[in-house]
């Protein structure tokens, strides 16, 4: 196997980060006991190895639902944390003060992009749909660089590899937090067209 080979096995072995959503009603009444378990929830979490950190959003409105936001270092880490004591006796706790059990949606790749925490589980575009908004984002912003750094020949002169990470990484920058939210906002309605009557 060849040195190319064996990085590129590295690589797609390596795990990838999993972030996951609960939504759940707290009871009226209860929502500032419900908001300190899950903080205390948070804080045992940090104990728990691969933790990348948490996040409670409360409802827009009252009576909607809270979504606790968890984000860890592989499907793994997440696993042990599910499986263990603690979860459970927090999740007991829980339970005296919420009116459902949780709703657990799982993003990855390009979804994370098109589906924020905010956004109903049941609101899910189609990949095609995504391929294409995304394609509309890249196209222009890959346009953009490749016309800039050809104005700048020392550029063109790096390195293969430093070259390619530099441009690779302004593209990722730009696509987060310039042009895909701006861009999913416009063709919200497309990519979540509603259902006909």
């Amino acid at each position: 196997m060849s040195e190319t080979s064996k990085a590129a096995a590295v690589v797609s072995a390596a795990p990838a980060p999993v972030t996951r959503i609960a939504r759940r009603h707290a009871r009226p009444g209860h929502e500032s006991q419900y908001e300190v378990l899950i903080r205390e929830m948070f804080g045992k979490m940090r104990a728990f190895r691969g933790f990348m950190g948490a996040e409670l959003i409360p409802p827009h409105q009252p009576g909607d639902a809270y979504q606790v936001v968890v984000n860890f270092a592989s499907e793994a880490d997440l696993q042990v944390w599910d499986e263990s004591a603690v979860r459970k006796e927090m999740h007991g706790r829980m339970r005296e003060v919420a009116e459902d059990e949780p709703e657990y949606r799982r993003l990855s790749g390009l979804e994370a992009w098109f589906t924020g925490a905010v956004v109903p589980a049941s609101m899910h575009p189609p990949r095609f749909r995504m391929a294409v908004v995304t394609w509309m984002g890249i196209f222009p912003v890959v346009s953009f660089y490749l016309w800039l750094v050809s104005l700048w020949p020392g550029f063109v002169e790096l390195p293969f590899l430093p070259r390619t990470a530099v441009f690779t990484a302004v593209i990722v920058v730009t696509m987060t937090w310039v042009v895909m939210p701006r861009l999913t906002k416009l063709m919200r309605g497309w990519l979540n067209p509603k259902p006909k009557q």
